[in-house]
Protein backbone atom coordinates (compact mmCIF):
# COMPACT_ATOMS: atom_id res chain seq x y z
CA UNK A 1 0.00 0.00 0.00
CA UNK A 2 2.86 2.39 0.89
CA UNK A 3 4.45 1.71 -2.50
CA UNK A 4 1.14 2.46 -4.19
CA UNK A 5 0.67 5.82 -2.47
CA UNK A 6 4.35 6.64 -3.02
CA UNK A 7 4.01 6.02 -6.74
CA UNK A 8 0.66 7.82 -6.85
CA UNK A 9 1.85 11.00 -5.14
CA UNK A 10 5.15 10.84 -7.02
CA UNK A 11 3.22 10.89 -10.31
CA UNK A 12 1.17 13.86 -9.16
CA UNK A 13 4.31 15.80 -8.18
CA UNK A 14 5.88 14.92 -11.54
CA UNK A 15 2.82 16.20 -13.40
CA UNK A 16 2.83 19.42 -11.39
CA UNK A 17 6.51 20.03 -12.10
CA UNK A 18 5.99 19.31 -15.80
CA UNK A 19 3.03 21.70 -15.87
CA UNK A 20 5.04 24.48 -14.25
CA UNK A 21 7.91 24.01 -16.71
CA UNK A 22 5.53 24.05 -19.69
CA UNK A 23 3.83 27.18 -18.35
CA UNK A 24 7.21 28.91 -18.06
CA UNK A 25 8.16 27.93 -21.62
CA UNK A 26 4.83 29.12 -23.05
CA UNK A 27 5.11 32.32 -21.02
CA UNK A 28 8.56 32.96 -22.47
CA UNK A 29 7.22 32.52 -26.01
CA UNK A 30 4.31 34.86 -25.33
CA UNK A 31 6.64 37.47 -23.80
CA UNK A 32 8.93 37.28 -26.81
CA UNK A 33 5.96 37.60 -29.15
CA UNK A 34 4.58 40.59 -27.29
CA UNK A 35 7.99 42.23 -27.34
CA UNK A 36 8.13 41.77 -31.11
CA UNK A 37 4.61 43.12 -31.53
CA UNK A 38 5.23 46.17 -29.31
CA UNK A 39 8.40 47.02 -31.20
CA UNK A 40 6.52 46.93 -34.51
CA UNK A 41 6.58 50.71 -34.94
CA UNK A 42 10.39 50.61 -35.05
CA UNK A 43 10.54 47.86 -37.69
CA UNK A 44 11.31 50.22 -40.55
CA UNK A 45 14.54 51.09 -38.72
CA UNK A 46 15.57 47.44 -38.56
CA UNK A 47 14.47 46.25 -41.99
CA UNK A 48 16.86 47.56 -44.64
CA UNK A 49 16.99 47.15 -48.41
CA UNK A 50 20.42 46.73 -49.96
CA UNK A 51 21.54 48.30 -53.21
CA UNK A 52 20.79 46.40 -56.43
CA UNK A 53 17.97 44.37 -54.82
CA UNK A 54 15.07 42.44 -56.34
CA UNK A 55 11.61 42.42 -54.76
CA UNK A 56 10.75 38.75 -54.20
CA UNK A 57 7.00 38.43 -54.66
CA UNK A 58 6.46 34.84 -53.51
CA UNK A 59 2.82 33.78 -53.80
CA UNK A 60 2.22 30.66 -51.77
CA UNK A 61 -0.95 30.20 -49.77
CA UNK A 62 -4.03 32.36 -49.26
CA UNK A 63 -4.00 36.10 -49.92
CA UNK A 64 -6.41 37.87 -47.61
CA UNK A 65 -7.91 41.33 -47.98
CA UNK A 66 -5.90 42.48 -44.99
CA UNK A 67 -2.68 40.84 -43.86
CA UNK A 68 -2.29 39.63 -40.28
CA UNK A 69 1.11 39.82 -38.62
CA UNK A 70 2.72 36.90 -36.83
CA UNK A 71 4.39 38.25 -33.64
CA UNK A 72 6.41 35.01 -33.29
CA UNK A 73 7.96 35.13 -36.76
CA UNK A 74 11.41 35.95 -35.34
CA UNK A 75 11.34 32.77 -33.23
CA UNK A 76 12.35 29.40 -34.64
CA UNK A 77 9.49 27.14 -33.54
CA UNK A 78 9.88 24.61 -36.36
CA UNK A 79 6.62 22.94 -37.42
CA UNK A 80 4.75 24.78 -34.65
CA UNK A 81 5.43 28.18 -36.23
CA UNK A 82 2.15 30.12 -36.59
CA UNK A 83 2.02 31.85 -39.96
CA UNK A 84 1.02 35.39 -40.76
CA UNK A 85 -1.15 36.02 -43.81
CA UNK A 86 -0.19 38.02 -46.87
CA UNK A 87 -2.53 40.96 -47.37
CA UNK A 88 -3.70 42.20 -50.76
CA UNK A 89 -3.36 45.87 -49.87
CA UNK A 90 0.12 45.29 -48.47
CA UNK A 91 1.24 43.54 -51.67
CA UNK A 92 -0.08 46.34 -53.88
CA UNK A 93 1.42 49.08 -51.69
CA UNK A 94 4.79 47.27 -51.68
CA UNK A 95 4.82 47.05 -55.48
CA UNK A 96 3.92 50.75 -55.69
CA UNK A 97 6.78 51.62 -53.32
CA UNK A 98 9.24 49.45 -55.27
CA UNK A 99 8.42 51.34 -58.45
CA UNK A 100 10.18 54.47 -57.17
CA UNK A 101 12.69 52.75 -54.87
CA UNK A 102 16.12 53.23 -56.46
CA UNK A 103 17.46 50.21 -54.59
CA UNK A 104 14.88 47.88 -56.19
CA UNK A 105 15.87 46.96 -59.75
CA UNK A 106 13.03 44.60 -60.54
CA UNK A 107 10.52 42.02 -59.32
CA UNK A 108 10.86 38.26 -59.18
CA UNK A 109 7.30 36.87 -59.36
CA UNK A 110 7.65 33.45 -57.75
CA UNK A 111 4.29 31.70 -58.10
CA UNK A 112 4.15 28.54 -55.99
CA UNK A 113 0.45 28.25 -55.20
CA UNK A 114 -1.75 31.24 -56.00
CA UNK A 115 -4.76 31.23 -53.66
CA UNK A 116 -6.63 34.40 -54.51
CA UNK A 117 -9.90 35.36 -56.16
CA UNK A 118 -10.04 36.85 -59.63
CA UNK A 119 -10.55 40.37 -58.25
CA UNK A 120 -7.46 40.14 -56.00
CA UNK A 121 -5.45 38.63 -58.86
CA UNK A 122 -6.50 41.53 -61.08
CA UNK A 123 -5.37 44.12 -58.50
CA UNK A 124 -1.92 42.54 -58.21
CA UNK A 125 -1.64 42.27 -61.99
CA UNK A 126 -2.57 45.94 -62.45
CA UNK A 127 0.07 46.90 -59.88
CA UNK A 128 2.72 44.89 -61.77
CA UNK A 129 1.77 46.50 -65.09
CA UNK A 130 2.07 49.92 -63.47
CA UNK A 131 5.45 48.92 -61.97
CA UNK A 132 6.76 48.07 -65.45
CA UNK A 133 6.22 51.68 -66.53
CA UNK A 134 9.31 52.51 -64.46
CA UNK A 135 11.42 50.54 -66.94
CA UNK A 136 12.36 47.94 -64.35
CA UNK A 137 12.14 44.23 -65.14
CA UNK A 138 9.61 41.66 -63.91
CA UNK A 139 10.58 37.98 -64.09
CA UNK A 140 7.97 35.30 -63.52
CA UNK A 141 8.70 31.65 -62.80
CA UNK A 142 6.62 28.66 -61.78
CA UNK A 143 6.68 24.91 -62.02
CA UNK A 144 2.94 24.77 -62.73
CA UNK A 145 0.77 27.66 -63.90
CA UNK A 146 -2.90 27.40 -63.11
CA UNK A 147 -5.10 29.42 -65.46
CA UNK A 148 -5.42 32.25 -62.93
CA UNK A 149 -1.71 32.16 -62.11
CA UNK A 150 -0.82 32.37 -65.79
CA UNK A 151 -3.08 35.37 -66.24
CA UNK A 152 -1.17 37.09 -63.44
CA UNK A 153 2.22 35.97 -64.76
CA UNK A 154 1.42 37.24 -68.27
CA UNK A 155 1.98 40.76 -66.92
CA UNK A 156 5.71 39.97 -66.46
CA UNK A 157 8.34 41.17 -68.92
CA UNK A 158 9.90 37.68 -68.93
CA UNK A 159 7.88 34.52 -68.25
CA UNK A 160 9.50 31.13 -67.59
CA UNK A 161 8.26 27.65 -66.71
CA UNK A 162 9.93 24.48 -65.46
CA UNK A 163 10.77 22.09 -68.37
CA UNK A 164 8.78 19.33 -66.65
CA UNK A 165 5.98 21.64 -65.46
CA UNK A 166 2.51 22.32 -66.76
CA UNK A 167 0.03 25.00 -67.70
CA UNK A 168 -3.75 25.15 -67.57
CA UNK A 169 -5.63 26.92 -70.37
CA UNK A 170 -9.20 25.70 -70.80
CA UNK A 171 -11.61 28.60 -70.27
CA UNK A 172 -14.02 29.15 -67.39
CA UNK A 173 -16.96 27.00 -66.35
CA UNK A 174 -19.44 26.43 -63.54
CA UNK A 175 -20.78 23.11 -62.23
CA UNK A 176 -23.91 22.97 -60.10
CA UNK A 177 -25.46 20.13 -58.10
CA UNK A 178 -29.25 19.85 -57.72
CA UNK A 179 -31.01 18.12 -54.83
CA UNK A 180 -34.70 18.34 -55.81
CA UNK A 181 -35.15 14.68 -56.81
CA UNK A 182 -33.20 13.43 -53.79
CA UNK A 183 -35.37 15.50 -51.43
CA UNK A 184 -38.53 14.14 -53.06
CA UNK A 185 -37.35 10.54 -52.53
CA UNK A 186 -36.65 11.37 -48.90
CA UNK A 187 -40.11 13.00 -48.66
CA UNK A 188 -38.49 16.28 -47.60
CA UNK A 189 -40.21 19.46 -48.69
CA UNK A 190 -38.08 22.61 -48.72
CA UNK A 191 -39.80 25.81 -47.54
CA UNK A 192 -38.46 28.46 -49.91
CA UNK A 193 -38.80 32.24 -49.82
CA UNK A 194 -37.17 34.31 -52.54
CA UNK A 195 -37.70 37.54 -54.44
CA UNK A 196 -36.79 37.85 -58.12
CA UNK A 197 -35.95 35.21 -60.71
CA UNK A 198 -32.22 35.97 -60.57
CA UNK A 199 -31.90 34.97 -56.89
CA UNK A 200 -30.51 31.56 -57.76
CA UNK A 201 -28.82 30.31 -54.57
CA UNK A 202 -31.92 28.34 -53.62
CA UNK A 203 -32.46 26.73 -57.05
CA UNK A 204 -30.67 23.42 -56.23
CA UNK A 205 -33.48 22.69 -53.71
CA UNK A 206 -36.37 23.46 -56.06
CA UNK A 207 -35.18 22.56 -59.60
CA UNK A 208 -33.35 19.73 -61.34
CA UNK A 209 -31.46 22.02 -63.78
CA UNK A 210 -30.45 25.65 -64.15
CA UNK A 211 -33.23 28.14 -64.75
CA UNK A 212 -32.93 30.32 -67.86
CA UNK A 213 -32.38 33.37 -65.66
CA UNK A 214 -29.53 31.70 -63.78
CA UNK A 215 -27.98 30.40 -67.01
CA UNK A 216 -28.11 33.90 -68.48
CA UNK A 217 -26.44 35.59 -65.51
CA UNK A 218 -23.84 32.83 -65.13
CA UNK A 219 -22.85 32.91 -68.80
CA UNK A 220 -22.74 36.71 -68.67
CA UNK A 221 -20.27 36.98 -65.80
CA UNK A 222 -18.16 34.02 -66.98
CA UNK A 223 -17.85 35.46 -70.49
CA UNK A 224 -17.01 38.87 -69.03
CA UNK A 225 -14.24 37.43 -66.82
CA UNK A 226 -12.85 35.20 -69.57
CA UNK A 227 -12.94 38.05 -72.09
CA UNK A 228 -11.00 40.27 -69.68
CA UNK A 229 -8.39 37.56 -69.14
CA UNK A 230 -7.98 36.94 -72.87
CA UNK A 231 -7.64 40.66 -73.55
CA UNK A 232 -4.94 41.02 -70.91
CA UNK A 233 -2.97 37.96 -72.05
CA UNK A 234 -3.26 39.01 -75.69
CA UNK A 235 -1.91 42.50 -75.04
CA UNK A 236 1.10 41.30 -73.05
CA UNK A 237 2.00 38.16 -75.00
CA UNK A 238 1.24 39.37 -78.53
CA UNK A 239 -1.10 36.46 -79.28
CA UNK A 240 -4.53 37.13 -80.77
CA UNK A 241 -7.69 36.53 -78.75
CA UNK A 242 -8.95 34.15 -81.44
CA UNK A 243 -5.76 32.11 -81.17
CA UNK A 244 -6.01 31.96 -77.36
CA UNK A 245 -9.63 30.84 -77.58
CA UNK A 246 -8.65 28.15 -80.06
CA UNK A 247 -5.91 26.87 -77.74
CA UNK A 248 -8.34 26.75 -74.82
CA UNK A 249 -11.21 25.15 -76.75
CA UNK A 250 -8.97 22.39 -78.11
CA UNK A 251 -7.01 21.90 -74.86
CA UNK A 252 -3.88 22.39 -76.97
CA UNK A 253 -1.49 23.18 -74.10
CA UNK A 254 -0.77 19.64 -72.96
CA UNK A 255 2.98 20.01 -72.34
CA UNK A 256 5.56 22.71 -71.57
CA UNK A 257 6.71 22.53 -75.19
CA UNK A 258 3.17 23.40 -76.33
CA UNK A 259 3.27 26.53 -74.19
CA UNK A 260 6.66 27.52 -75.61
CA UNK A 261 5.73 26.83 -79.24
CA UNK A 262 2.60 28.96 -78.89
CA UNK A 263 4.63 31.83 -77.34
CA UNK A 264 2.81 31.67 -74.01
CA UNK A 265 6.17 31.49 -72.19
CA UNK A 266 9.63 32.84 -73.03
CA UNK A 267 11.54 29.75 -72.05
CA UNK A 268 11.55 26.39 -70.29
CA UNK A 269 14.15 26.73 -67.55
CA UNK A 270 14.98 25.40 -64.13
CA UNK A 271 15.00 27.91 -61.30
CA UNK A 272 18.81 28.11 -61.13
CA UNK A 273 18.87 29.04 -64.82
CA UNK A 274 16.35 31.82 -64.15
CA UNK A 275 18.58 33.05 -61.32
CA UNK A 276 21.51 33.23 -63.76
CA UNK A 277 19.44 35.41 -66.10
CA UNK A 278 18.55 37.66 -63.17
CA UNK A 279 22.25 37.99 -62.32
CA UNK A 280 22.98 39.15 -65.88
CA UNK A 281 20.30 41.84 -65.63
CA UNK A 282 21.75 42.92 -62.28
CA UNK A 283 25.30 42.85 -63.73
CA UNK A 284 26.41 40.32 -61.13
CA UNK A 285 29.06 37.65 -61.47
CA UNK A 286 28.09 33.99 -61.51
CA UNK A 287 29.22 33.44 -57.90
CA UNK A 288 27.57 36.62 -56.61
CA UNK A 289 24.43 36.36 -54.49
CA UNK A 290 21.22 38.08 -55.53
CA UNK A 291 19.90 40.47 -52.88
CA UNK A 292 16.21 39.65 -52.52
CA UNK A 293 13.83 41.92 -50.61
CA UNK A 294 11.11 39.58 -49.34
CA UNK A 295 7.62 40.98 -49.92
CA UNK A 296 6.49 40.46 -46.30
CA UNK A 297 9.42 42.41 -44.84
CA UNK A 298 9.47 45.04 -47.59
CA UNK A 299 5.77 45.71 -47.03
CA UNK A 300 6.39 46.28 -43.32
CA UNK A 301 9.25 48.65 -44.08
CA UNK A 302 6.99 50.80 -46.26
CA UNK A 303 4.01 51.01 -43.94
CA UNK A 304 5.29 54.33 -42.63
CA UNK A 305 5.12 53.50 -38.92
CA UNK A 306 2.29 54.72 -36.71
CA UNK A 307 -0.50 56.46 -38.64
CA UNK A 308 -1.62 58.23 -35.51
CA UNK A 309 1.82 59.70 -35.01
CA UNK A 310 2.07 60.84 -38.63
CA UNK A 311 -1.44 62.11 -39.30
CA UNK A 312 -2.39 63.53 -35.92
CA UNK A 313 -5.53 65.65 -36.29
CA UNK A 314 -5.20 66.15 -40.05
CA UNK A 315 -8.18 65.13 -42.26
CA UNK A 316 -8.03 61.46 -43.16
CA UNK A 317 -10.00 58.59 -44.64
CA UNK A 318 -11.05 55.43 -42.80
CA UNK A 319 -10.53 52.03 -44.46
CA UNK A 320 -12.91 49.37 -43.10
CA UNK A 321 -12.60 45.71 -44.10
CA UNK A 322 -15.74 43.56 -44.25
CA UNK A 323 -14.59 40.04 -45.10
CA UNK A 324 -16.46 36.74 -44.82
CA UNK A 325 -20.01 35.69 -44.06
CA UNK A 326 -22.30 38.29 -42.50
CA UNK A 327 -23.52 37.33 -39.03
CA UNK A 328 -24.72 38.88 -35.80
CA UNK A 329 -22.39 39.58 -32.90
CA UNK A 330 -18.72 40.47 -32.75
CA UNK A 331 -17.36 38.27 -35.54
CA UNK A 332 -13.62 38.05 -36.26
CA UNK A 333 -11.09 38.62 -39.06
CA UNK A 334 -12.74 35.89 -41.16
CA UNK A 335 -16.40 36.87 -40.65
CA UNK A 336 -18.43 40.08 -40.79
CA UNK A 337 -19.84 40.57 -37.31
CA UNK A 338 -22.54 43.23 -37.29
CA UNK A 339 -21.48 44.60 -33.89
CA UNK A 340 -17.83 44.92 -34.87
CA UNK A 341 -18.38 46.51 -38.31
CA UNK A 342 -21.16 48.79 -37.08
CA UNK A 343 -18.88 50.02 -34.29
CA UNK A 344 -16.04 50.68 -36.75
CA UNK A 345 -18.37 52.74 -38.95
CA UNK A 346 -19.79 54.55 -35.93
CA UNK A 347 -16.31 55.38 -34.57
CA UNK A 348 -15.32 56.78 -37.96
CA UNK A 349 -18.58 58.74 -38.20
CA UNK A 350 -18.04 60.38 -34.82
CA UNK A 351 -14.38 61.17 -35.48
CA UNK A 352 -14.31 64.75 -36.82
CA UNK A 353 -10.90 64.21 -38.46
CA UNK A 354 -12.26 61.44 -40.71
CA UNK A 355 -13.83 62.91 -43.85
CA UNK A 356 -14.73 59.72 -45.72
CA UNK A 357 -14.96 55.94 -45.38
CA UNK A 358 -13.87 53.28 -47.86
CA UNK A 359 -15.40 49.86 -47.21
CA UNK A 360 -13.74 46.87 -48.85
CA UNK A 361 -16.43 44.18 -48.93
CA UNK A 362 -15.59 40.58 -49.83
CA UNK A 363 -18.56 38.47 -48.77
CA UNK A 364 -20.94 35.76 -50.02
CA UNK A 365 -23.75 37.37 -47.98
CA UNK A 366 -25.39 36.06 -44.84
CA UNK A 367 -27.82 37.30 -42.21
CA UNK A 368 -30.35 39.87 -43.38
CA UNK A 369 -30.76 41.17 -39.82
CA UNK A 370 -26.99 41.61 -39.32
CA UNK A 371 -26.80 43.34 -42.71
CA UNK A 372 -29.55 45.73 -41.61
CA UNK A 373 -27.61 46.65 -38.45
CA UNK A 374 -24.57 47.55 -40.59
CA UNK A 375 -26.77 49.31 -43.16
CA UNK A 376 -28.15 51.60 -40.46
CA UNK A 377 -24.69 52.83 -39.54
CA UNK A 378 -23.86 53.40 -43.21
CA UNK A 379 -27.00 55.52 -43.59
CA UNK A 380 -26.10 57.54 -40.50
Amino acid sequence: MKQFFGAFFGSIVGLLITGVIMALIIGAFIAAGLKGALSGIDEEKVITVKENSVLHLKLEGPISERGLDNPFEELDLGPFMPEGTLGLRGIVKAIEAAKTDEKIKGIYLDIKDLQAGFAATQEIRDAILDFKKSGKFVYSYSEIYSQKAYYLASAASKLYMNPQGGMELKGLSVQLMFFKNMLEKMQVEAQIFRHGKFKSAIEPFMLDKMSEANRLQTETYLNSMWGSMLQGISEQRGTSIDKLNELANNLSIASPEDALNNKLVDGLLYEDEVMNLLKKDLKLKEKDKIQFAEISKYEKKNRGGSLKGKLGKKPKMALIYAVGQIQGGEGDDETIGSDRIAKAIRDARLDTTIKAIVMRVNSPGGSALASDVIWREVVL
